[in-house]
């Protein structure tokens, strides 16, 4: 899926710093073991923080994020395990004649800030957030995380969870991102509505509009693309949307559904 989404209507940017993704590399067993020396710094990278505000009254369900095929690929650079990333790793990745588009890990950092920083979540009112491997897992990211502002730190938290399947809290040992099993579908609630968003489709919305006459019975889930170019799709999605005319950044997309809903459940 295309990145969708974002118009003049946006009052606030969200999310503004670069993130790392990608996996590439030819061996794998020993060397890998020994990256894990900065696990201790990525630990201390991911804290909690307590909802700012309570859920309102009369909302049953809160929203669901899946953000899609997020470039989070590993390599091994200089006989270093790292998340790989186009403007760090270019020479490497084009000696091997990779596509610098596939390695960009500053979209998903960007999109999970987008959410975790926005009214939405500090209200309380985001239930999950998911995020597939465009090679194949999956994992949890818990709403009440702070996760790193820069994206080299984020990389080294994400190579953790990688080595480790969890980043626990370094104070508490609670969970904060853990990698679960596939299909998504045994992670959602009974109740929900997944949507699907990307630029193409013929349903062009206006994303306000369009949530405002969900009941507050439905577990709304939003399916957001996290890579340069192609298209979410899974038979699991129930409907599939665009919010703008033009081609958008994810964390724009993201931006315009958490402020839609916001406005729908009246957080201010």
């Amino acid at each position: 899926m295309l990145n969708p989404c974002a118009n003049s209507k946006l009052k606030r940017k969200r999310a503004e710093e670069q993130s790392p993704n990608l996996t590439i590399g030819k061996e794998e067993g020993k060397e890998e073991e020994k990256d894990v020396k900065k696990d201790e710094i990525a630990s201390n990278d991911v804290s909690l923080f307590a909802p700012l505000a309570s859920s309102p009254k009369n909302v049953r369900s809160p929203a669901i994020f899946i953000l899609d095929n997020a470039s989070l690929i590993k390599g091994l650079v200089r006989k270093e395990w790292k998340i790989l990333n186009s403007d760090e790793d270019a020479q490497f990745l084009l000696k091997q004649n990779k596509n610098l588009n596939d390695y960009r890990p500053d979209i998903i950092h960007e999109a999970l800030r987008c959410i975790l920083d926005s009214p939405l979540n500090k209200a309380g009112m985001v239930g999950a957030i998911y995020v597939k491997i465009d090679q194949g897992r999956l994992f949890e990211v818990k709403p009440h995380v702070r996760i790193p502002r820069t994206c080299s730190r984020f990389c080294g938290v994400i190579m953790e969870l990688l080595q480790k399947s969890s980043v626990r809290a370094k104070d508490t040992n609670e969970v904060l991102l853990r990698v679960v099993e596939e299909p998504i579908m045994r992670h959602l609630p009974i109740n929900s509505y997944i949507v699907g968003l990307y630029y193409t489709s013929e349903k062009l919305v206006d994303i306000e509009e369009y949530v405002s006459v969900w009941s507050n019975d439905l577990s709304p889930v939003f399916v957001v693309g996290t890579m340069v170019n192609g298209k979410v799709k899974g038979d699991y999605i129930h409907d599939y949307i665009s919010v703008s005319e033009y081609p958008l950044a994810a964390k724009y997309c993201l931006g315009m559904i958490c402020e839609a809903l916001e406005q729908k459940w009246k957080i201010f």
